[in-house]
């Protein structure tokens, strides 16, 4: 099954796969997706994490298999004939995750998803990343992300990449933040802050962050790049993404000239041809934080 879905850019909506694990029903946003094939054995690999079932290698590309049964602390399934792999591709990586079974595609706004609070995703770790409601049903979407790094935390961000930028000095140009993961959004505030940025102007989703460019505009008297410097966005976000983030800002005539640089998992060169025609500045995948560090030095002190 291979998964072709062509969604217009900027319109703040998403296509969530959904599927199972035991009797609990699951998302995935359809654009971290590669392909979804019956699942088949897989070889395992000693001493690897408990989550990881195996390894298999279909056109030559060598694929690890998550079990999410394992990381959700769910019982095996109960008819394995109808168990799916979901071959994904994020971060530069390529990962599949056996599921149970696939229900289907819905088409959602992220203004629908619903962000899962403290009581049941704690920034250290949940891996909910939001809930959205179909049809009688609550749909948990996972932190893919999350699933990952806490396997190999290699494959999160890059911190270790700050210290190869060398010394600097202290910067105060505004900077707004767009990130919805309170851990990323933490790594990302060290990071810059550890780089000489230390005006940073935190967002939960890309809806705080236009309110704050809108009371911006209003204080401004018109030159409102004295208050924003740079806006870094994530794509994923519930209530507004960043794609549509970026296009409001690019279409605004005071705020068009703001560089604006999409910082996300899911940049591939689909991705990265729909973050160019809505107008962003540049487009790096998330665990690049060193090269985010040298993409804001040279929109900011060109």
């Amino acid at each position: 099954m291979e998964t072709n879905i062509l969604m217009e850019s900027g319109t703040n909506e998403l296509e969530v796969l959904e599927f199972t694990v035991g009797n609990n029903h699951y998302g995935i946003n359809v654009a971290k997706i590669k392909e979804i094939v019956p699942f088949h054995v897989v070889t395992p690999v000693p001493n690897s994490h408990p989550n990881v079932e195996g390894i298999f290698m279909p056109r030559d590309t060598m694929i690890t298999v998550v079990k999410l049964a394992n990381v959700l602390h769910l019982p095996d399934s109960d008819d394995p004939k109808n168990d799916m792999l979901i071959n994904t591709n994020f971060n530069k990586l390529n990962v599949a995750f056996h599921v149970h079974k696939i229900v289907g595609i819905h088409r959602v706004s992220w203004a629908d998803i619903i962000t899962p609070d403290a009581t049941i995703n704690s920034a250290e770790s949940g891996i909910a990343t939001g809930i959205i409601k179909v049809e009688g049903r609550l749909i948990i979407i996972l932190d893919f992300e999350r699933i990952v790094s806490d396997i190999s935390p290699e494959t999160g961000l890059k911190v270790s990449d700050i210290s190869r930028l060398g010394t600097r000095d202290r910067n105060n140009s505004p900077i707004v933040l767009a990130e919805d993961s309170m851990l990323l959004m933490k790594l990302i505030t060290d990071s810059l802050e550890k780089a000489g940025y230390t005006n940073l102007i935190k967002c939960v989703n890309g809806q705080e962050a236009w309110n704050y460019l809108q009371n911006i505009k209003k204080k401004s008297g018109g030159d409102v790049t004295k208050y924003v410097k740079c806006i870094v966005t994530d794509i994923e976000m519930p209530i507004m993404d960043g794609h549509r983030l970026t296009k409001l800002v690019k279409t605004d005539n005071e705020l068009k000239d703001i560089p604006v640089i999409i910082f996300s998992s899911l940049i591939n060169e689909e991705m990265r041809r729909k973050g160019e025609q809505l107008g962003a500045d540049m487009q790096l995948s998330k665990p690049e934080i060193g090269s985010l560090v040298e993409a804001i030095d040279k929109l900011i002190l060109k």
